[in-house]
């Protein structure tokens, strides 16, 4: 799938989100705007499984992972429970989502 700035490979999304127990992946930021560049970095924001918490060395992983099928781009990851609130209802209006776990 080609997002406007990145090429985005879904089928490895799915597969990642899968075996990380996200039950949402979703992007937000510049990349969904003009002002991504080339020196840009994704902004990811994922919601995991109840009681799945990674570490810090695991989220290091996974934004390697996610990289991989973001046009190998530096990903900034942000966990839904990690939102700032005073930009938390901005996040969630304009970020789009990529992969929902089937229930």
């Amino acid at each position: 799938m080609k997002l406007k700035n990145i090429e985005i490979l879904v089928n490895g999304i799915s597969r990642i989100c899968q075996r990380w127990h996200i039950s949402k992946l979703s992007l937000f930021g510049s990349v969904l705007r003009d002002d991504f560049t080339p020196t840009s970095d994704v902004d990811v924001l994922v919601e995991f499984e109840p009681g799945f918490t990674p570490g810090f060395l695991k989220l290091y992983q996974l934004q390697e992972e996610l990289s991989a099928c973001l046009g190998k781009r530096p990903i900034d990851l942000v966990t839904f429970k990690s939102l700032n609130p005073r930009i938390r209802d901005h996040i969630l209006e304009t970020a789009e989502t990529y992969y929902v776990a089937e229930r």
